[in-house]
């Protein structure tokens, strides 16, 4: 079936107005064994910046958030291609200077830990470090003052942080900075036209605006972008064309468009093949690669990346076994919804890949006592209480730190609703979003709530 442009976009402008996204950009990709045969279907919607009023198109650039993971994972394994690097080698061998909390983690910590979030530091530590070409030595250097999470290896949390560790790394082997690896190693040889990493990379396109929800209203952010120093784990910025020729290689196994090499063939294949499980298969993936998130569609593997900045959200979703790459871009809104409504409706009629619907409250209540589980779970930035409200159990959600100087926002409480033992979804009073949220412990006994796709210690009482 060939893809309907125009009902794509007809498709996006009705559902990004449903759900309140200012501006959105949509990209599907089938590719042929011939690129010139490939499909490409764009569509725009909206404006770029409600203060300005400048309309949305399909050169408009958006930041990715953290599916600039996945090509700080690209780097890297360009390195392990040329032998400058091993993932299962500890970090310190690379940098002599890291010095983390625990000694012990400092010794061991790997790059596999980094890619697979399976080291344990504190994965948001968002410390701005500055502008400089330096920022992300300065950054590692703070991170000696960074909490260890869980134990090396003991489960799976999100981590920004190592992202930006990864980065210091690539800065390392290849002697120049993160951003000038992206383009030199990934920009150049994609020739993507409409990619970068700076600001000042984005006022050479029309560039998007996040927007936050105040008093029910889409607002511009207070700020545009996050710190350079968190860069590696989500500073590309770029069209959805773009995205899509960055996808349209590893869906080649590692060679552009062009036929030009970018990626060994098996480092393409291990980014994704599965490396750990997830404590929580409800609100990602149900495994870990290298940097891709691995999701298990109605018995179809897909890998793909999310991404959220100040105010703007996108999604990449890759059916290698049909070749097949969508990507969403989006400036404020529920862009969650927009996403899944969306994508369930295009995976459906060009693959017959049925998307699954994202956990919620049963048809029927489940009993569970939440007693065993009430306390407060913290982190760097955040700080959950589960406490007892009103009408049933409630997860108290306060920023902390320098997000909280940022967004500048009061604690909010999510409504909690049990779906079986230890576990519960959280409903979002602003997008009414259901998250979940598991309850578990190690092996050693610590105890974790896993939210917001973060493993967050309960606090000693």
């Amino acid at each position: 079936m060939t893809i309907d442009t125009e009902h794509w976009s007809r498709r996006l402008a009705e559902l990004a107005g449903r759900h309140h996204v200012p501006g959105a950009t949509l990209g599907i990709l089938r590719m042929a064994d011939d690129a010139a045969d490939d499909e490409l279907a764009e569509a725009a919607y909206g404006v770029l910046n409600l203060r300005t009023g400048v309309e949305t198109t399909t050169d408009s650039v958006f930041q990715l958030g953290s599916i600039s993971k996945v090509w700080t994972t690209t780097l890297v394994m360009q390195l392990v291609d040329e032998g400058r690097l091993t993932l299962d080698a500890p970090i310190v061998e690379v940098l002599p200077e890291l010095r983390l909390s625990d000694a012990g983690v400092t010794a061991k910590v790997t790059m596999r830990h980094l890619l697979t979030h399976t080291s344990g530091i504190d994965g948001d530590i968002l410390t701005d470090t500055g502008r400089g070409d330096d920022c992300l030595e300065k950054y590692v250097a703070e991170l000696a003052g960074a909490a260890q999470n869980h134990p090396l290896d003991a489960t799976w949390s999100y981590c920004n942080s190592g992202f930006s560790l990864a980065g210091r790394v690539v800065e390392k082997l290849t002697g120049g900075t993160w951003d000038a690896a992206v383009r030199e190693r990934i920009i150049t040889p994609l020739a993507l036209t409409h990619t970068g990493t700076l600001p000042e990379e984005a006022l050479l396109h029309r560039a998007a605006m996040g927007h936050l929800t105040d008093a029910g209203e889409q607002i511009p952010a207070p700020v545009w972008g996050i710190p350079r120093s968190a860069g590696p784990a989500g500073a590309v910025l770029a069209t959805v064309a773009d995205v899509l020729l960055f996808a349209r290689m590893h869906l080649a196994g590692g060679v552009a468009a062009d036929g030009t090499r970018v990626l060994g063939a098996g480092s393409a294949a291990a980014m994704a093949a599965h490396q750990v499980d997830l404590p929580d298969k409800h609100t990602l993936g149900d495994s870990w690669g290298l940097g891709w998130e691995r999701m298990d569609w109605g018995g179809h593997r897909l890998i793909g990346h999310d991404g959220n900045t100040i105010g703007q959200a996108s999604f990449l979703r890759l059916l290698p076994e049909q070749k097949v790459a969508v990507t969403l871009l989006t400036n404020g809104g529920n862009g969650a919804k927009l996403y899944e409504e969306l994508f369930r409706e295009i995976f459906d009629e060009l693959a017959g890949v049925p998307v699954p619907h994202p956990l919620a409250p049963p048809a029927e209540p489940v009993d569970v006592d939440p007693a065993p589980y009430l306390g407060v779970y913290e982190r760097a930035s955040i700080r959950a209480e589960m406490l007892t409200g009103a009408d049933g159990p409630v997860m108290r959600i306060g920023l902390t730190g320098p997000l909280a100087e940022v967004l500048q926002e009061h604690d909010v409480d999510y409504r909690m609703v049990a779906v079986a033992p230890d576990l519960f979804v959280c409903q979002d009073p602003a997008t009414g979003n259901w998250i979940p949220a598991t309850f578990y412990q190690l092996p050693t006994g610590e105890k974790y709530v896993h939210f917001g796709a973060r493993a967050t210690p309960r606090c000693a009482s």
